[in-house]
């Protein structure tokens, strides 16, 4: 009994330091409290200028065989920052539930149905969750690869943002 009683005093001295003392003891750290981190894949305008250019004979192959209405199809879809704030929150939390760790988004083309009173529909994106199934990081083998995952099965995509202005319109707009 004696030395039982040491060591429950030094577990609550310990659980008491931990408290008061961890680097973290109120959470996630806030948005605002994050350091900025330039992400990979940034483009300047110039470059996103020749990528719309080298998109003009697709495009005009597409808006002049396909799509019959005045201003031809979409060029860009426009997502409000919260409404994709809030997708990405959702999709995460929804690939959790899945049993996935959402790992990123991935954004397809896409086209409304044809409508016989406006005539094919535009082009569109949505966006999809991806990732892959959560499972233990323990292993037992040598070797451990990083999975990388597909689209979540059952993830809600993202879809309904807003056409270009005209909806021909080049970039920048």
């Amino acid at each position: 009994m004696k030395k039982l009683t040491p060591l429950i005093l030094g577990l609550i001295i310990g659980a008491l330091a931990t408290y008061y003392f961890c680097p973290n003891c109120e959470g996630s750290p806030h948005v605002d409290d994050m350091a900025i981190t330039k992400p990979s894949g940034l483009i300047t305008p110039k470059q996103a200028k020749v990528l719309d250019e080298a998109y003009n004979s697709r495009y005009n192959l597409i808006s002049d065989s396909i799509v019959t209405r005045s201003g031809g199809d979409n060029r860009s879809v426009w997502f409000s920052k919260v409404d994709v704030e809030n997708y990405l929150k959702y999709a995460d939390s929804q690939s959790t539930a899945l049993g996935y760790n959402m790992d990123g988004i991935r954004i397809y083309m896409a086209a409304y149905p044809d409508d016989p009173k406006l005539g094919a529909g535009y082009t569109t994106v949505f966006m999809v969750p991806t990732g892959s199934e959560s499972l233990s990081e323990g292993s037992s083998t040598l070797l451990n690869f990083k999975r990388v995952g597909g689209d979540i099965p059952g993830g809600d995509g993202m879809n309904d943002g807003q056409g270009g202005y005209p909806p021909s319109a080049n970039y920048p707009q």
